[in-house]
């Protein structure tokens, strides 16, 4: 291959794993059997491999026995906690297709997602911060609570047949996680053990939605050779032992928490350690300390609020060795405190996307703070990655172009989406639509996103998913929104909106007009009412100008 193109390939030097996430997991509690695998100290649980993977068979029986077969799809809507990953893992046992619902999804966003794949259960907690999932279905569907348990008849969401609710609060039309487990309690799991082995590898697993530039989510589904492998490569970025503590204060919604994290720890017999329902500074922090955490994960913005909380000097955290920092670039002075103060001296650095499984670059052990900081790393293990210009023509080194992945990371496409699945993956490459460089030593650096995607706090915002929102106000004539450099979220949302003749509206009607009907970190933060928008002599709108006025006038 011509080393002076962008055209680079990660190593081979270990087998790709053929293997289910069930199977994965059965492994593990074999070899493993007596390591704890996941500590959830809020919850009071600490389960060893064996308990893990025998209460994930209970669960697995328990759907089975609601009628659920292979295919079918169930939702998973909740915060971190240990019902969570157990669903992931009795689902991945029975064959069943896990869809991760963003906590943070407000009703219009969820009764889309439910709609969309047809999903026959819902495993949710009953609220979470300021949302109350329970009354938030029932603005969906109001005959919940009028509906027998186990067999619901809804007319918004005919698909929908079972409700599982996580905790000890009961409601009308829902059935309690604890007492679905316990319907099974002593009851053999050959069955689902049998089912396992009939699972093929290469079959659907799990679909997670992206924001579109639809105006909708778009439902990557991933399969179990895409996550299995990807968790895998990614734990052996680490040097993962059964030694290793994982203080995972990342969302599993996302497959930082479910593939990096669950994924990489079962794969190598690591412990998951949950902190708390979302990520709490002080918390984590002595969680790490108590538990004896050797990695820790997160988003640079994470990082930050970690070395920032007053309480951080007082905690031990000499456990901590490794780690992993993505969602966005790492600047060198956040690198050096997180070495010098949380003793990661091997924490690596990780980049890629929910349709790649998602890294597809990764940094190395031992790495220089250049590379650490300037740098996503290198082609991850069997992945080819190139970057390429507008006509799809590989680009010469230090050139900037688009990047794109291709192998067993690359997902099986957008559920029930041909058009957007033809347009993302061409010849078997997944066009992220982000910008990158890759250098003479194989590293890439990404510099920008075509779409202008925005990043907030690692979640991924697509102004023409919230445009689309706005318009539905009937005073709105024209809205343009982006972002803008936040130093607490890495970006903010900003929205520019030109209102129709002769009505007034202020900014605090906008957002209540957002509120409840999409999620939190969408809504923009900053807006403001304008008469036009800076265009180009031929009618497009020149995002940048707005950008670069607003970040004057905030800094003014």
């Amino acid at each position: 291959m011509d080393t002076e193109l962008s055209h680079v390939v990660g190593h081979k030097d270990t087998a790709l794993l053929e293997k289910t996430v069930g199977g994965l997991l059965s492994q593990a509690a074999e070899k493993y059997s007596l390591t704890e695998a996941l500590v959830s100290p809020k919850q009071n649980i600490r389960w060893n491999y064996q308990q893990l993977n025998q209460k994930a068979e209970q669960f697995a029986l328990a759907l089975s026995q609601m009628g659920l077969v292979v295919g079918d799809r169930i939702g998973i809507w909740s915060p971190n906690n240990a019902e969570w990953i157990l669903t992931q893992l009795a689902t991945a046992k029975l064959g069943l297709i896990l869809v991760n619902i963003n906590p943070a999804y407000r009703t219009t966003e969820l009764k889309y997602v439910l709609d969309k794949v047809s999903c026959k259960a819902l495993v949710l907690a009953h609220r979470f911060k300021s949302s109350n999932y329970v009354e938030m279905l029932a603005e969906i569907a109001p005959e919940i609570s009028t509906s027998e348990a186990g067999s619901l008849d809804l007319a918004s969401l005919p698909h929908l047949k079972n409700l599982i609710l996580i905790g000890k609060n009961y409601s009308a039309g829902y059935q309690l996680f604890n007492d679905v487990m316990a319907s099974v309690e002593g009851q053999s799991t050959e069955s689902v053990s049998a089912l396992e082995k009939t699972i093929r590898p290469a079959d659907a697993i799990n679909i997670q939605f992206t924001s579109g530039t639809t105006g909708h989510p778009k439902g990557a589904t991933l399969s179990h050779r895409n996550i299995v492998n990807n968790g895998f490569f990614v734990g052996e970025g680490i040097a993962l032992t059964e030694r290793d503590r994982i203080c995972l204060p990342v969302p599993l919604y996302h497959c930082f928490g479910m593939v990096m994290g669950v994924l990489a720890a079962i794969s190598h017999g690591s412990c998951i350690v949950l902190p708390s329902e979302a990520f709490d500074p002080a918390t984590c922090l002595e969680v790490v300390a108590v538990e004896r955490c050797t990695a820790m994960y997160g988003v640079p913005t994470m990082f930050n609020m970690l070395l920032d909380e007053p309480q951080c000097k007082d905690f031990d955290l000499s456990s901590l060795r490794t780690g992993i920092m993505a969602g966005a670039t790492c600047p060198v002075s956040l690198m050096n405190r997180v070495i010098d103060n949380m003793h990661m001296k091997e924490v690596t650095i990780a980049y890629g996307m929910t349709e790649t499984s998602p890294v597809s670059f990764q940094t190395l052990i031992g790495d220089s703070l250049e590379k650490q900081t300037t740098t996503v790393g290198q082609a991850h293990p069997f992945l080819e990655v190139k970057i390429v210009d507008d006509n799809n023509e590989v680009v010469s080194r230090g050139c900037k172009g688009e990047i794109c992945t291709r192998g067993y990371s690359v997902m099986l496409g957008y559920w029930g989406d041909e058009e957007r699945t033809a347009e993302a993956i061409i010849d078997g490459w997944m066009h992220t639509g982000d910008l990158g460089i890759i250098d003479d030593d194989g590293y890439c650096t990404v510099v920008g996103r075509i779409k202008d995607m925005i990043i907030r706090g690692g979640e991924n915002i697509y102004p023409s998913e919230v445009e689309e929102f706005l318009y539905l106000h009937p005073d709105i004539a024209e809205v343009q929104v982006f972002g803008i450099p936040s130093e607490r979220f890495g970006e903010e949302t900003c929205a520019w909106i030109q209102l129709k003749s002769g009505v007034e509206l202020d900014e605090n009607e906008v957002k209540e007009h957002c509120s409840g009907k999409i999620a939190h970190y969408k809504v923009p933060r900053y807006i403001r009412f304008v008469d036009d928008f800076p265009m180009t002599v031929t009618g497009k709108i020149q995002k940048f100008i707005m950008r670069d006025k607003m970040v004057k006038e905030l800094q003014s």
